[in-house]
């Protein structure tokens, strides 16, 4: 059924899957007060995706038919910038909008936080969202380099935080090839720590003859490089988050073959940045659907537009509306965010079958892929 929820300071539809009461983000509370009993979270029938708005960084929420939650990245810390530290919970716009979707879900605790790299805009909202949900077990790789410290200052220092929090749980150095223990879904491992898969997944090692040159250098080269990157399958629907895996690793993913198939909904490389462009990928994974989790001016850039346009079978759809130069956004319908006054986020909802649903919460607007 439909609810409405304050998003933000505006008040947004978003389709719900429980029966919870809905309340104002404003002023939310430090401890899930909602409980969904395991029967009720084992008889859904989709796999869920929220695409979280964290204004240019990533917050991706699934929640298996199992009842398994499996959150990638956090967002930023405190109030959403490079500079932020985190803070008090109650006050963090990222840890918030996360325990958010959390609510909708109808969770009571993360199951699996996998970190995709160590860069604020993806970890940084970790410490304050576990004071708001619990985080059974964490996921990610080896720890950031003195280098990484020197392009983005703060990050061993979020890095250090996020070892303390991460001490309390369960703890998984992901190593490609893995295949992670989240019931209800199969999920592989392509690429971390700066490593690749180096055998295709079943079904995949086809040429792939839109390869050229060495692919787009990387923006930044020493975090986004190591991002773990992961291929879910739930049925016939397949998944494709890469966070900001970009440069070299990247590129080998799918060239000069592609090791890791086709996948129904592809969340762009680098927020939809210039070095997650590259035609190559896009032609070899052929996703139905690619989302950009941009922020107004972060990430969404002329280049990854510019590929879109030349490959219409994809439907794109972005978090934000981006005032970047150049940059020809989507249809209204395909955007979440037109400004800065909503934080709605857009859902996926998947069946077995490979046929799946967007819906964008700022307007409750749906579209259906079928097979």
């Amino acid at each position: 059924m439909k609810r409405k929820i304050a998003i933000g300071l505006v008040a947004a539809t978003v389709i719900t899957t429980t029966g919870l009461t809905a309340r104002s983000l404003a002023g939310a509370p430090t401890v899930v007060s909602a409980v969904v009993s395991p029967a009720v979270a084992a008889a859904a029938k989709t796999l869920d995706l929220y695409f979280i708005d964290v204004e240019g960084g990533q917050a991706t929420l699934i929640v298996t038919p199992a009842g398994e939650s499996f959150l990638i990245d956090a967002g930023f810390p405190g109030d959403g910038t490079f500079n932020s530290k985190p803070g008090a919970p109650e006050q963090a716009r990222d840890a918030q909008r996360v325990f958010a979707a959390a609510r909708d879900a109808g969770l009571t605790q993360i199951d699996h936080l996998m970190l995709t790299h160590y860069h604020g805009d993806h970890m940084g909202g970790v410490m304050e969202l576990a004071q708001l949900i619990p985080i059974r077990g964490f996921i990610d790789h080896s720890a950031p380099s003195a280098e990484a410290e020197v392009v983005v200052p703060g990050t061993l220092a979020l890095y250090d935080a996020y070892v303390a929090l991460r001490a309390k749980g369960t703890h998984i150095d992901a190593k490609p090839g893995d295949r992670l223990p989240i019931k209800g879904v199969d999920v592989v491992v392509l690429a971390s720590g700066g490593d690749v898969i180096t055998k295709p997944l079943s079904g995949a090692g086809q040429p792939n003859a839109a390869c050229t040159g060495d692919g787009v250098p990387a923006q930044e080269k020493t975090e986004n490089p190591r991002s773990t990157a992961i291929r879910l399958q739930y049925g016939k629907f397949a998944f494709l988050d890469v966070g900001d895996l970009s440069g070299p690793p990247l590129f080998a993913l799918t060239c000069p073959a592609n090791l890791i198939g086709q996948a129904d909904v592809y969340l762009i490389a680098h927020h939809g940045g210039a070095d997650g462009s590259d035609p190559s990928l896009f032609a070899a994974v052929q996703p139905r659907v690619a989302i950009m989790n941009n922020g107004p001016r972060k990430g969404a850039q002329a280049k990854t537009f510019a590929t879109l346009k030349a490959m219409p079978s994809i439907d794109a759809w972005q978090l934000h509306r981006t005032l970047n130069p150049g940059a020809e956004n989507m249809a209204d319908e395909r955007i979440a965010n037109l400004d800065e006054s909503t934080s709605a986020y857009i859902k996926v909802s998947a069946d077995t079958d490979g046929s799946f649903t967007v819906s964008n919460g700022r307007t409750g607007f749906k579209k259906s892929y079928r097979r």
